[in-house]
């Protein structure tokens, strides 16, 4: 009964609860520019004020990215100054990661539809574009200190409420909310309703061709960012974002961990918005 009653907050409790920022917009459309402009206006200012900007990004959503590369190369904005760390990546099997080929792969997202679209003397130096990395998985905390810390993580939520690819702890594995808060970039395996969501958006249901691991940022280093900020659209997602903020706080459910940070915002699309039934 407390899942029933959870899943049938309305639309106003939603925005008006106080534990995380919620907006509500139209579209798909309108979600996808609404996440290109709050990057291009934190770059602009950051620009002004001689500052770096530094971000983690997702490949899902990816909608604003095509919004995105048009603003930077109509207003001539310079990504000089920018740092865009990559939240994760599929991989082959522990040690191995999809190659960037892939249809799937999204350090091949990046590169075909994004630093290969921005003019040449707009776009960041290549040393600039982080992924995490297997072997070196120090690397996204050890670069955040370096650059002084993130300005904006931007991203998704899952299914099961992951941000990035940090899946809940299994249902026999111990692990407190503190715990699962201080993971740091890793390899792991990806959870059946993670993959079977993710066939039925990139692969046509082809659940059998979904990587069963991948290497993502962990936690730590999305609760270390100043601003977060998380764009949904997909219908199922009114059910996840409830149980986030009105469930109970716990590592299975990582969303319901960002209402210990300071600066979270959520924005929907109506239809993301709407009571799950």
């Amino acid at each position: 009964m407390e899942g029933i009653f959870m899943y049938k907050k309305s639309i106003e409790e939603l925005v008006n609860n106080n534990v995380i920022n919620v907006k509500v917009l139209g579209d798909a459309g309108e979600v996808f520019y609404e996440m290109a402009l709050e990057m291009i206006e934190e770059i602009n200012k950051n620009n002004k004020e001689g500052r770096r900007t530094v971000f983690i990004c997702p490949v899902g959503p990816t909608g604003q990215y095509p919004i995105f590369v048009r603003l930077v190369n109509k207003n001539k904005i310079s990504l000089k100054n920018v740092w865009f760390i990559n939240m994760d990546e599929y991989m082959i099997d522990e040690k191995t990661p999809i190659s960037k080929d892939h249809e799937l792969s999204f350090r091949g997202f990046m590169e075909k539809s994004v630093y290969s679209k921005i003019d040449s003397d707009l776009v960041m130096p290549e040393n600039q574009r982080i992924f995490p990395e297997v072997g070196n998985e120090q690397k996204v905390m050890e670069t955040i200190e370096k650059l002084g810390g993130v300005d904006i993580c931007f991203g998704g939520i899952g299914i099961n409420g992951h941000i990035a690819f940090n899946e809940p702890p299994e249902p026999n594995e111990v692990c407190t909310a503190e715990e699962f808060k201080n993971r740091t970039t890793r390899v792991l395996n990806i959870s059946r309703e993670t993959r079977t969501i993710n066939a039925v958006g990139s692969l046509g249901g082809a659940i059998q061709d979904m990587p069963k691991m991948c290497i993502t940022i962990g936690m730590k280093e999305i609760l270390s960012a100043r601003k977060i900020k998380l764009y949904c659209f997909r219908d199922w997602h009114g059910a996840i974002v409830r149980e986030g903020i009105f469930g109970e706080r716990t590592a299975a459910c990582p969303l319901s961990l960002l209402r210990d940070h300071a600066d979270v915002e959520i924005t929907l699309t109506s239809n993301a918005a709407k009571m799950p039934y």
